[in-house]
């Protein structure tokens, strides 16, 4: 099982990116999807997940109304499109599959994760 993540760059506050993750060797139509982020000198944070159980979507307080997670099983791909970016959302961004997202909450411990892209905005 590979994931991997591409579409990081460097953007303008108030601009747009959107990630991308390509998973290999399995299916993704079974898995929850999501997308982790670590800023420097801070604690990794959950940013979205979307569940296949339940169909329920998280995102943190920080990203909603910004962010929007998507997937397509087809293509075994999934997506972090991130507008209205801010300096505070510059950090290296992870995507995992397989792991807690149920019910509106994302859990910490996902079993498959990507290689990590860094997203970096300036004021």
């Amino acid at each position: 099982v590979q994931l991997q993540a591409s579409g990081g760059g460097l953007v303008q506050a108030g601009g747009s990116l959107s990630l991308s993750c390509q998973a290999s060797g399995y299916s993704l139509d079974e898995y929850a999807i999501g997308w982790f982020r670590q800023a420097p000198g801070k604690e990794r944070e959950g940013a979205s997940c979307n569940s296949i159980h339940d169909g329920t979507t998280y995102y943190a307080d920080s990203v909603k109304g910004r962010f929007t997670i998507s997937r397509d099983n087809v293509e075994n791909m999934f997506y972090l499109e991130m507008n209205n970016l801010k300096p505070e959302d510059t950090a290296v961004y992870y995507c995992v599959t397989d792991g807690p997202c149920l019910l509106g909450v994302m859990g910490n411990v996902f079993d498959h994760w990507g290689q990590g892209t860094l997203v970096t905005v300036s004021s």
